[in-house]
C-alpha cells in the first residue's frame, strides 16, 4: 500500500509541474514548445514507470506461488480509485473503500472497507491475485503465514449443501407434505415430486440467491479473512438412487472462487457430505445411520469418498487456484466414536496422501490439510502425523448443544476463555495448527430448526429423546427483534471472548436465511436462529465490526505465541514422516465398526473414468490475449482410476449397510469395474483428457 500511495504521490508532483508550467507567462513559442514536449516525456515516463509496476514489479514483489497469474495490464488506478470498467488500454480495475463495484448480472453497490482492503479484477489477468482483503492480511498474491496471520473467518453452510435451520423456507414450502423433508436427500426428493414448482431446479435457485458477489464483499469489509465452504460430493457426481441435483453446486464453488479472489479472502473448502454419510446428521446429506467406516458398506463408501478427496485435491492445487483455496478440510464431523480412532487415524492418512500425491509437498504446493478432530479430545491427537506437512486440526465447539441453562448470557463469556482458552493453546503447542471450523454464540438449542426438522429444543423440554424438563421458553431468545441494548451487550462479550480464545476461528455461520412468511408463527419472515447469524450480529450490534478488538479479551497472561515449526508451516522436514508414525495406519483397516474383518465386505475397484471438475469458462474479449485455466488435475502422473463398483457384484444400499448381512466371502466380480463405471452420473465433469487446456477472456457460466 506504501507503493500504491507513492505512486499517488509522484502523480501529484507531475500535476503540480504541469499548473506550474501553464500558469508561467508566455515568453516565446519556441519555449512553449520545448515545455509542452517536456511535460509529455514526463508524463511518458510516469506511464512507463506505473505500466511496469503492476505490470511485473506487485505480482511478482513477493514469494508468491501464483505462477499462474498473467501479467496485469498497465494501469493508473490505485486500489482507492474505484474505476469499475476499463477499455482496450486499461484494463485493470480495482477500488477501495467507498468505490462503485459492478457485478456480472450489470447490479452495482458501493464497497465498503474501512480496514485498507481492496478488491481487485483485470479480466485481462482472471488469475492474477492482487486483492487484500484488511491492511493486516496478506494479499493473495503473498504467503498466508500460518501460526502467525490470524484467520477470521465464517462458515458459508447452508448454501451448497442444504440446512433446514440455515435455509427454513426451502425446507417450510414442504412441511404439509405427508413425510416433511428433514434432509437435503428428502427435500430433493420432495423438489423432484413438485414439477409445477419448480422441481429440482429450485435448488440451483437457492444457489444463486443465499450467497453473492455481495457477500463476499461485506465478509471482507467486516474485517474477515477467510470463508470455510461446505461442499458435498454431489457437486462432483450421483449414482444411482440418489436423489440430489448433481455436478451444479461446483459451478457455484467455481464462482466463490472468483469472487474470493476478487475481494482478497481465501477458502477453507470443507468436504462436508459424504456418501452413505459421516456422521448420521441432516448437514451429511442424509439423516440417519452412519455408513462411513461403519456397517457393511462402511469400507466402500470410505473408498468413494477418497476418490473425491482425490479429484478435489487435484483440482485446488493446480497454480490457478492454490492460492486462493489454501485448507482443505477433508472430512466435516466424522464421529469416531462410531468408527474407532484407529481406523478413522488410517483413513485420515490415505486422505493425507491423495492430497499430497496431488500437491507436492512444501509451502506453496498446494492446501494445508484440515482433520476434524472426530469429536474426540484434543489432546488424543498429539503426536498424529508428526513432521507431515502442513496438517491441521479442526475442532468444533459448541455451547448450545449440552445442558440446558437459565445462566445470563454474561456468564458464557469467562466459560469460553477457561475452557477454549486452554484447549487451543495446548494444541497449537503440542499438536500444531489448530482451528475452531465451527463455533456460534448458542448459549441453547433455542432457533427454528437447529436441532433439525419437527425435533424440538432441549431448552423448552420437546427435543425428541429428552430431556422433558424446560429450562425456558426460546421466545425471549428467538425474538431479537425485543432484545435490549444490554442483552446485545452481552452477547458482544460472549463473541469478543470466544474469538480471543479461539485465536484462529470460523463462526458458523455467516447468515440465516429468513423463515417463510404468512404463517401463524409472529416472527415469520424474519431471522429465526439469531444466535447463528454473523451478518444480523454485525447489523444489529452484538458482533464487533473489527476482529481484531477481541485480542485481549480473555486477558490471558500466558497465550501461545508460537511460532510453528518449520515442517508445520512447509519448511524444513515438511514430509518425512517417520515410519514408525504410520506402521500402524494400515490400509484398510482389518475390521469395520458394526460390520467384522474389512476382507469379507464389499469394495470397488479403482477401475472407473474420473469425473475431473469442470474449469471456469470465458469469452474473448481480446483475441490477442490467451491464458490457461488448467485442465481440472495438478498432477499428470496421478493417473489411477475412480473407485466403482465392481462388474457382476451386488452390493447391499449404501446408505443402510448398519445391520445389513456380512458377506461370508469377498466377491471378485467378472471382469473389473468398466460397465458399473458407465452407469455413474457425470453430466458436468469431463474426462481429464477433454478438459479444455486454454480458455479465452471474460468468465460465463
Amino acid at each position: 500500500m506504501a507503493t500504491m500511495g507513492g505512486q499517488r504521490d509522484l502523480a501529484d508532483d507531475v500535476m503540480q509541474e504541469k499548473r506550474a508550467m501553464y500558469s508561467a507567462p508566455a515568453r516565446s513559442r519556441r519555449r512553449s514548445w520545448l515545455i509542452a514536449g517536456a511535460i509529455a516525456l514526463l508524463l511518458l515516463i510516469v506511464a512507463a514507470v506505473v505500466g511496469i509496476y503492476f505490470g511485473l514489479v506487485k505480482p511478482h514483489k513477493n514469494n508468491s506461488t501464483n505462477s499462474a497469474s498473467s501479467s496485469s495490464a498497465a494501469n493508473s488506478s490505485s486500489p482507492g480509485s474505484g474505476s469499475s470498467s476499463g477499455t482496450s488500454k486499461n484494463l485493470v480495475v480495482t477500488g477501495g473503500d467507498g468505490s462503485k463495484v459492478t457485478t456480472q448480472d450489470g447490479s452495482t453497490f458501493t464497497y465498503s472497507n474501512p480496514y485498507g482492503g481492496y478488491w481487485w479484477s483485470d479480466p485481462n489477468s482472471p488469475f492474477a491475485n492482487n486483492a487484500q482483503a484488511q491492511s493486516w492480511t496478506p494479499p493473495l498474491n503473498q504467503s498466508f503465514k500460518w501460526g502467525q496471520d490470524k484467520i477470521y473467518g465464517v462458515n458459508l453452510g447452508g448454501w451448497l449443501n442444504t440446512e433446514p435451520f440455515i435455509a427454513p423456507a426451502l425446507y417450510q414450502k414442504y412441511s404439509s407434505n405427508p413425510t416433511p423433508p428433514v434432509d437435503e436427500w428428502t427435500l430433493s426428493q420432495a423438489m423432484a415430486a413438485d414439477t409445477a414448482g419448480g422441481g429440482l431446479s429450485q435448488l440451483e435457485q437457492h444457489y444463486k440467491t443465499f450467497i453473492t458477489e455481495q457477500d463476499f464483499a461485506e465478509i471482507a469489509g467486516a474485517g474477515l479473512n477467510f470463508v470455510r465452504i461446505p461442499l458435498p460430493f454431489w457437486a462432483i457426481e450421483v449414482r444411482s438412487g440418489e436423489p440430489y441435483l448433481g455436478n451444479v453446486a461446483w459451478k457455484y464453488f467455481l464462482m466463490a472462487i472468483e469472487w474470493a479472489r476478487k475481494y482478497g479472502i481465501r477458502i477453507n473448502l470443507d468436504f462436508h457430505a459424504l456418501p452413505g454419510s459421516q456422521n448420521g446428521w441432516n448437514h451429511s446429506g442424509r439423516l440417519g445411520t452412519i455408513n462411513v467406516l461403519n456397517g457393511v458398506m462402511g469400507l466402500a463408501n470410505a473408498e468413494r469418498s477418497l476418490s473425491y478427496i482425490r479429484i478435489l485435491a487435484e483440482f485446488i492445487s493446480q497454480p490457478q487456484y492454490r492460492d486462493v483455496v489454501p485448507m482443505f478440510g477433508i472430512t466435516n464431523e466424522p464421529q469416531a466414536s462410531v468408527m474407532g480412532m484407529d481406523v478413522l487415524q488410517a483413513y485420515y492418512f490415505q486422505a493425507y496422501n491423495i492430497v499430497r500425491e496431488a500437491s507436492g509437498v512444501g509451502e506453496g504446493n498446494g492446501p494445508m490439510v484440515s482433520f476434524h478432530d472426530g469429536f474426540e479430545s484434543l489432546t488424543n491427537w498429539v503426536g498424529f502425523l508428526t513432521n507431515a506437512d502442513r496438517v491441521s486440526m479442526d475442532t468444533h465447539p459448541y455451547f448450545a448443544f449440552g445442558g440446558q441453562s437459565s445462566a445470563a448470557i454474561s456468564s458464557y463469556a469467562p466459560q469460553a476463555c477457561s475452557t477454549w482458552g486452554p484447549m487451543i493453546n495446548n494444541s497449537m503447542g503440542a499438536f500444531g495448527m489448530t482451528t475452531a471450523g465451527e463455533f456460534s454464540l448458542g448459549t441453547n438449542d433455542c432457533g427454528l430448526f437447529v436441532n433439525g426438522v419437527g425435533l424440538g429444543t432441549r431448552y423448552e423440554g420437546t427435543f425428541a429423546g429428552g430431556p422433558t424438563t424446560a429450562t425456558g421458553s426460546c421466545a425471549q431468545w428467538d425474538n431479537w427483534q425485543a432484545y435490549s441494548a444490554d442483552t446485545k451487550n452481552q452477547l458482544k462479550q460472549f463473541a469478543m471472548s470466544s474469538m480471543d480464545a479461539l485465536q484462529n476461528w470460523f463462526f458458523w455461520n455467516w447468515k440465516i436465511g429468513n423463515s417463510t412468511a404468512g404463517t401463524s408463527d409472529p416472527l415469520a419472515g424474519t431471522v429465526q436462529a439469531p444466535f447463528w447469524s454473523y451478518q444480523l450480529g454485525l447489523q444489529q450490534g452484538w458482533i464487533p465490526t473489527d476482529p481484531r478488538s477481541a485480542a485481549g479479551a480473555c486477558k490471558n497472561s500466558n497465550p501461545w505465541t508460537g511460532p510453528l515449526a518449520a515442517w508445520q508451516t512447509g519448511g524444513s522436514g515438511a514430509g518425512s514422516l517417520a515410519p514408525s508414525a504410520t506402521s500402524s495406519l494400515v490400509w484398510p483397516p482389518a475390521a469395520i465398526s458394526n460390520a467384522g474383518p474389512a476382507s469379507l465386505l464389499p469394495t470397488y475397484t479403482p477401475t472407473g473414468t474420473i469425473p475431473t471438475l469442470a474449469v471456469p469458462t470465458f469469452t474473448a474479449s481480446s483475441p490477442a490475449t490467451t491464458f490457461s485455466a488448467g485442465n481440472g488435475w495438478a498432477n499428470a502422473q496421478d493417473t489411477g482410476g475412480a473407485f466403482v463398483p465392481i462388474s457382476g457384484c451386488s452390493y447391499p444400499d449404501p446408505w443402510s449397510g448398519v445391520g445389513a448381512p456380512v458377506p461370508t466371502a469377498p466377491c471378485s466380480g467378472s471382469g473389473g469395474g468398466a460397465a458399473a463405471a458407465s452407469a455413474v452420473t457425470t453430466a458436468a465433469a469431463t474426462k481429464r483428457e477433454a478438459a479444455p487446456p486454454l480458455v479465452t477472456l471474460m468468465r460465463r457460466l
